[in-house]
């Protein structure tokens, strides 16, 4: 008999309040395969954050786009929904298409933000977003032991500035997909659902590398790039040396 495909469901939010304490606005979704086939995708804007806290709202990072969320409302693009309901459809869907593994970009600060909304929407009543014994994988990890650990991309990073403030390399999805698809100008929307489009192409090509992959939650995941990049350099000092190749 063949094997059952393995299906996930990638996430993204975006969020207002503080990084330590985030609350989602938007939430996309997407179901996918390791191939980066997708089956559903679905984008809801919070209506407890969009109706009953506008304060918060001006103050989110990507407040300038309140409008564009709006119109794409109206167009019916994005769904507006209370987080319960929307909570309900995540799932259903999960349900219906047998998924235990939920995975992000950053699944540390997404898994963090819905529980913190569920929480707070519901003042406590609920306290977790999934359900209990979701597998939660993050993409962000993965890519960083495969594709931004390359020699190739560090180079790439270093000759296009994709360096941070402290000097270290970028590993962001934005950076990533730059190199993936060697779109040096490639802005990513800072959407909820049209973020996790890219994030399903990260995952996959992560998958087609056929490496052994820790795909847990590790905050310290950017590390491993920093050592490509300390190992390239000392390549550097034993060659100007003469002591090495």
């Amino acid at each position: 008999m063949a094997r059952k495909k393995e299906l996930f469901l990638i996430i993204d939010t975006e969020t207002a309040n503080s990084i330590e304490q985030p609350l989602c606005y938007d939430i996309g979704y997407a179901i996918c395969d390791r191939q980066g086939k997708i089956y559903l995708e679905r984008s809801f804007v919070v209506s407890e954050m969009f109706l009953d806290h506008k304060d918060l709202m001006q103050s989110a990072y990507f407040a300038d786009k309140i409008p564009q969320y709006w119109d794409d409302i109206k167009e019916g693009k994005r769904t507006l929904k209370s987080i319960f309901n929307i909570r309900k459809q995540i799932h259903e869907d999960m349900k219906k298409y047998s998924i235990r593994k939920v995975g992000a970009y950053n699944m540390g600060f997404d898994k963090r933000a819905l529980n913190n909304t569920i929480r707070y929407c519901s003042q406590s009543r609920w306290r977790w977003f999934f359900p209990w014994g979701t597998d939660y994988i993050c993409i962000w990890n993965m890519a960083c032991q495969v594709v931004l650990n390359q020699v190739s991309y560090v180079k790439f990073a270093l000759q296009n500035g994709l360096v941070s403030e402290s000097d270290n390399i970028q590993t962001s999805a934005e950076a990533c997909y730059k190199f993936l698809k060697k779109q040096v100008d490639f802005v990513e929307s800072h959407t909820g659902l049209e973020d996790v489009r890219i994030e399903v192409e990260i995952l996959a090509k992560c998958y087609a590398m056929h490496r052994k992959l820790e795909t847990k939650i590790s905050p310290a995941c950017w590390r491993i790039p920093q050592r490509t990049r300390k190992e390239m350099d000392l390549k550097k000092v034993f060659k100007n040396s003469g002591k090495g190749a």
